[in-house]
């Protein structure tokens, strides 16, 4: 490690203005990002820690929608959106092992977007709108590729709305050594249409898989998305898995999604 400030606001006003000031980045739950400033893979003079701003805690319905606040954690996610979202609430049991589910938080993940994180799959699959403290970005305007969003320089993720789909379901084929997704598919049902999400796949990061999406608003059956295939050349291809691998794991997921939603 090495020298650094830290402030610790207590308000989202008070966040912002410590944002300001010249290599201050902020600091959530720190599953990332502490990792990275051990590696000297940033070096920010401040960091602004956003653990202590209540404002940005708590999952509540709010108009219909679910509202999760930004620094709420996903353990708290697991636990008080059980009744309201199910399938999001199981997304958040399994992300990681308990250490990082009590420290790790959903602002935090969609800040970072990892390409193959857990809640971007959730917030594209649902439709959610990402608040921050200057405006409301929409799930499908918000991921800008991999570990990039529509983020500004010093913008604060404070909240998350979920619209509560007719079902859902999150499958994950787990990468044993990170927890991570090698891949996993969000699939949500809403009257309007089938979203699915897919993430761990592609180089882009997250991303929604259309023609899935159009074979289920036909028929939502597994069987609808047979003989759908994806370019393996457009995916992450690692020590873990190739690309052609990975493709093949997106069909096998989202099938294993639908069946679970019935």
């Amino acid at each position: 490690m090495y020298d650094f400030e830290i402030e610790r606001p207590g308000s989202v006003a008070d966040a912002v203005k410590a944002l300001g000031q010249e290599e201050a980045q902020a600091l959530s739950g720190g599953q990332t990002l502490i990792p990275t400033l051990k590696a000297r893979l940033a070096m920010p003079s401040v960091l602004v820690s956003l653990a202590g701003i209540d404002e940005m805690k708590g999952v509540e319905m709010r108009d219909g929608a679910l509202w999760i606040g930004g620094g709420t954690t996903h353990a708290t996610v697991m636990r008080e959106a059980a009744d309201a979202y199910p399938g999001l609430a199981s997304l958040a049991a399994r992300i990681g092992d308990p250490a990082v589910r009590n420290r790790g938080t959903i602002g935090g993940s969609l800040a970072n977007n990892d390409p193959s994180a857990c809640y971007p799959a959730a917030v594209l699959a649902s439709g959610a709108t990402v608040q921050t403290d200057r405006r409301e970005i929409a799930a499908d305007d918000y991921f800008d590729g991999m570990f990039a969003t529509a983020l500004e320089e010093g913008e604060i993720v404070t909240g998350v709305r979920f619209p509560i789909p007719q079902a859902a379901h999150y499958e994950k084929f787990i990468q044993p050594a990170s927890r991570f997704p090698l891949v996993a598919a969000f699939v949500a049902r809403f009257e309007g249409g089938v979203r699915v999400a897919i993430t761990g796949a592609s180089n882009d990061g997250v991303f929604r898989w259309s023609e899935a999406e159009a074979a289920l608003n036909d028929r939502f059956a597994a069987g609808a998305l047979d003989g759908l295939t994806l370019d393996g050349g457009d995916m992450i291809s690692d020590l873990h898995g190739s690309g052609a691998y990975r493709a093949h794991l997106c069909g096998v997921m989202t099938r294993r999604a639908v069946q679970a939603i019935g």
